[in-house]
């Protein structure tokens, strides 16, 4: 089975985002023509610059709320890599308007473009957040429960659709359930940011990370890696039973965040031992967020030949050096 997408035109939506740059690299590493479709409501310029003199690179600033934006990025396009949404459960809580408006109507205007472009497959970012309530562990791709937030009721919207579309119109589509990604070019700053960079910048500066609850929620961190893989063979995959349905992306473990914090602190005290000693404060749990996340990753094993490399441990080996040079 093919694993590497290569001498390819592939549109990455939110490509100037975290996961979004990341997958633009890679590709363009591996001989592809990439274009990336970007409004920079969480995205970076900083994160496509290295890419912006690049022949085989374009870039469309605009809105995946935007029909006409989407018509222009997919026009010629193999596949689509659909990461463009607004993340964050709190922000959805916060403001659930446009949290819908991009990754309900935003995905819908993606999925009509790329049926009418004829775009040889999509691949789109879901979430773990689909799973809710459901309390079985690990968690199993047809087992769900009822949504805690309006960002995973989005993405269980964003599953239905390119359902229906997959069935009226045969357009092929994969979508990925991440859980809890990481790594190199996540922004720690503001208030949706995420737990890893969140943590890693507070100790830097020498301040108290704080942690929403007791600490002993758990997830299934995984690195950028894991996920930039699942891409490329989400995009290959053949036979009809790789196709049309989501899969998760993780590595197959869990940590609590007390956990997490100890690695972290580790990790980081190898460059500054004053961070060895920094305790974190602890505060009210957060409306909406699961106590519990651990995905099996056995259909993605099967169907589309996922074998992911890096275990929490193991990416943060390979982060933390980037966090220090970068975070500061």
């Amino acid at each position: 089975m093919e694993s590497q997408l290569r001498n390819s035109r592939v549109l990455v939506t939110g490509g100037a985002g975290f996961i979004g740059s990341n997958l633009v690299e890679v590709l363009l590493e591996q001989d592809n023509e990439v274009v990336c479709l970007d409004n920079f409501a969480t995205g970076s310029r900083l994160n496509i610059e290295p890419f912006l003199n690049q022949k085989n690179f374009k870039f469309i600033e605009g809105d995946i709320r935007n029909a006409e934006d989407c018509k222009k990025a997919t026009d010629g396009t193999d596949y689509v890599l659909h990461q463009a949404a607004l993340g964050s459960v709190p922000r959805s809580v916060k403001d659930p308007v446009t949290s819908n408006d991009v990754n309900v109507g935003g995905f819908l205007n993606m999925l009509v473009s790329a049926r009418n472009a004829k775009v040889k497959r999509f691949v789109y970012a879901s979430s773990s957040a689909i799973y809710g309530d459901h309390k079985g562990m690990p968690k199993v791709e047809e087992e769900t429960g009822n949504p805690l937030s309006p960002y995973a009721i989005t993405k269980k919207v964003n599953e239905l659709y390119a359902g229906i579309f997959a069935d009226l119109y045969g357009i092929e589509v994969v979508g990925l359930r991440y859980f809890n990604v990481f790594g190199k070019r996540q922004d720690p700053n503001g208030e949706y940011a995420a737990v890893i960079p969140r943590f890693v910048k507070s100790l830097i500066l020498h301040e108290r990370p704080e942690i929403f609850g007791n600490g002993e929620q758990s997830r299934d961190f995984t690195f950028i890696e894991n996920v930039l893989q699942a891409n490329q063979l989400a995009a290959l995959a053949t036979g009809s039973g790789a196709l049309n349905t989501a899969y998760n992306i993780a590595f197959g473990e869990r940590i609590t965040l007390n956990e997490l914090y100890s690695l972290l602190r580790e990790n980081l005290s190898a460059f500054d031992p004053a961070i060895s000693a920094i305790e974190p404060i602890y505060t009210a749990e957060r409306p909406g967020d699961i106590p519990h996340s651990l995905a099996s990753v056995a259909k993605a094993r099967i169907q589309l030949g996922y074998n992911p490399q890096y275990s929490v441990k193991e990416g943060l080996q390979k982060a933390i050096a980037w966090y220090w040079e970068n975070l500061k």
